[in-house]
């Protein structure tokens, strides 16, 4: 039998104590899970109503939900409990936060394609169709409390420079709502160099020129290479001159799979805890991966409850 894969760490991800202190400044947002009948998002939502950090409700298959609470051991008599099963509990949960009965959305035991369809689409109700929608991660190590925020791991595919534009003020307000000052972003590219034939280069020096008038409370710099926004000893040797070379509080990707892959790396080999929502409709949609920990679960409803709470 070969030797365990090397690369992935045996560290448990952790909820930093101080998203959750910075959060229980608020309201304890109402979180409406859907389809909450699976351990992992009903033991990441205990652990927030526990904590003080959310009101849950919980939506899906009455019977499978009442079950999978006696198997962790949580005691839900009192808590709202929504008879939605499959395909009907995210347009439920749509219509809660639509008529102002839910402050917040979290994905449970469903494909985060179904969740965010049934939420984005505009007869949901909670976006405009000018509003354009990005996904933001708070990703943190054991240890540190000081987060890299990354946008958009989860949500938008490929997009257009509206739609970046739009993930990178997302992701600067929430950097503000987390007492972030000014916060440094880096736009992630192949390069520093910009090239006609990377276009990703010239992209982000354009996000980087629109970002000095339309967000003057954030310090935006790109094309950024990987090194480059981790590493300041990598910007001296590249004789790089940067304020947010490695020292950034953002990262700004140019696709998913970038994204997605930086953000998986983290978790699976630094044992990162990556909470993550989605921002710019009328609330927070709390989206985790399903083989996510409770910890990340937590995390996410922390974000929630600054993000709500503090609009």
């Amino acid at each position: 039998m070969r030797e365990p894969f090397p690369f992935l760490s045996g560290i448990a991800p952790v909820c930093p104590p101080g998203l959750i202190a910075r959060a229980r400044g608020f309201r304890p947002p109402r979180v409406a899970l859907v389809n909450a009948a699976a351990p992992f998002p009903m033991q990441g939502m205990q652990e927030a109503a526990e904590a003080g950090l959310a009101e849950p409700i919980l939506i899906g298959d009455r019977n499978k939900i009442a079950a999978v609470a006696e198997q962790i051991g949580w005691d839900i008599t009192g808590l709202r409990v929504i008879h939605a099963p499959r395909e009907t509990a995210a347009p439920e949960a749509a219509r809660l936060a639509r008529e102002g009965q839910a402050d917040a959305i979290m994905k449970g035991q469903i494909h985060s394609t179904t969740f965010l369809r049934a939420l984005l689409t505009l007869s949901a109700g909670l976006r405009d169709r000018s509003m354009r929608c990005g996904h933001v991660f708070h990703i943190t190590v054991a240890g540190h409390e000081r987060p890299l925020l990354l946008t958009d791991a989860a949500l938008n595919v490929n997009p257009d420079m509206p739609t970046r534009h739009a993930c990178l003020a997302h992701a600067v307000t929430l950097a503000g709502k987390l007492g972030i000052d000014r916060p440094k972003v880096g736009l992630l590219a192949p390069s520093e160099d910009v090239s006609p034939s990377i276009p990703n280069t010239e992209e982000a020096a354009a996000i980087a020129e629109w970002a000095r008038l339309s967000l003057p409370q954030a310090i935006v710099e790109g094309p950024m290479a990987l090194d480059l926004i981790f590493s300041h000893e990598a910007a001296v040797a590249k004789n790089y001159t940067s304020r947010v070379a490695g020292d950034a509080d953002v990262m700004v990707v140019p696709n998913i799979t970038s994204g997605n892959a930086i953000f998986k790396l983290m978790v699976l080999g630094m044992g990162a805890c990556a909470g993550g929502l989605v921002m710019g409709a009328k609330v927070p949609f709390l989206l985790t991966s399903r083989s996510q920990d409770a910890a990340a679960r937590l995390a996410s409803v922390a974000l929630g409850a600054i993000v709500a709470g503090g609009a």
